[in-house]
């Protein structure tokens, strides 16, 4: 029997990245005296990661002279981990969290995700614009980037069940996603704002987000015509380019629609009606899709001087130039999003 228990701990030890030789005491007298009782999985979880994987997750992101061993072991561990320690060893210091550490993050990479969604895209909807931030630095994001960097296994937290004041129960994504944004808080710490922006993005920002899936439009035709309007174009008109097969059991329409001799969209499919609907829809990412030159792009926070300097003192350099984007038209009312009423526009808007 005590055989059986040992080959087991030390194979759920395995799985948790915790080896054996980084335990207290190993097998733990609880395995040895109370076998049947003894949960090796909650023992291994217990445990704290290697001081060499945490070093080497340090590393990993460049950040091996920045932060120290217990820096990194603090980033891994959730704040649910604390009570689920306490509760086994009441006698132990408590573990240092990530909770204020995460906050922090989760605001510095709102403010560096939305300032560059915000400048890149100049004509997208609000909507949509927190979507597209999401998909850069959401919950499920930093999660699937603290997999990719492999800070998983060193995560220490303990699954809680609803309570009144989180109607939500706490999941591993979300548990998971503290560490990246504790890390993105610890650069802060370390270093300077602009150092930091850098660091998001080359680690989140560089990433490819399909911001053409995020558009939901219930009648694009309608809101094609108010955007034409703002603009003080001609009215949209639909033209049929090219259809083959229209007899058969599977015709195929191609339809365009101009402004004037201007051609704003295009789009196909098995009817009339659909290819429309996919050529209004088409026009309307045209414009809302616009996006800013890499060269031309220009952000807020890109004033902030790379260098520490005293608050009551002059500057020895001037300050960064910063030169604002252009600024997109006003939110559209009708059919960027199935929440809106708004069907027919005022006449002030037709003026």
């Amino acid at each position: 029997m005590h055989g059986y228990v040992h080959k087991r701990l030390a194979s759920t030890a395995a799985k948790l990245a915790v080896a054996p030789s980084a335990a207290k005491a190993f097998p733990p007298p609880d395995a040895i005296h109370n076998p049947r009782t003894f949960e090796p999985d909650t023992y291994a979880a217990l445990q704290p990661p290697p001081a060499s994987s945490l070093s080497a997750l340090a590393h990993r992101l460049g950040l091996g002279l920045i932060l120290s061993p217990t820096e990194v072991q603090q980033a891994c561990t959730h704040s649910s981990f604390v009570s689920f320690y306490q509760k086994h060893y009441p006698k132990e210091p408590k573990p240092a969290s990530n909770a204020n550490l995460a906050s922090l993050g989760n605001s510095l990479l709102g403010l560096f995700a939305s300032e560059y969604v915000g400048a890149s895209y100049p004509y997208m909807p609000t909507n949509i614009m927190k979507a597209v931030v999401s998909g850069y630095v959401g919950s499920k994001t930093c999660a699937a980037i603290a997999s990719e960097i492999g800070a998983a296994p060193l995560l220490r937290w303990h699954r809680t069940p609803p309570t009144p004041l989180s109607p939500a129960p706490l999941l591993l994504h979300d548990a998971l996603s503290s560490i990246s944004r504790s890390i993105i808080a610890l650069v802060y710490q370390h270093r300077s704002l602009p150092v930091t922006r850098q660091f998001v993005h080359d680690l989140f920002l560089s990433r490819e987000v399909d911001t053409r899936a995020m558009f939901k439009f219930r009648d694009p035709k309608k809101a094609l015509k108010l955007l034409v309007d703002k603009f003080n174009r001609e009215r949209p008109i639909s033209r049929l380019l090219s259809e083959t097969g229209r007899f058969s059991n599977s015709p195929v329409f191609v339809v365009g629609i101009y402004t004037g001799a201007d051609q704003l969209g295009e789009g196909f499919g098995t009817s009339l009606k659909m290819a429309e609907f996919r050529a209004a829809e088409d026009a309307l990412l045209r414009v809302f899709l616009t996006r800013t030159p890499p060269e031309q792009l220009s952000l807020p926070s890109s004033t902030f001087s790379p260098t520490q300097s005293e608050l009551y003192k002059p500057r020895k350099r001037p300050e960064p130039e910063y030169i604002p984007g252009e600024i997109g038209m006003e939110e559209m009312l009708y059919a960027s999003s199935g929440k809106s009423g708004y069907l027919n526009p005022t006449p002030s808007l037709r003026d």
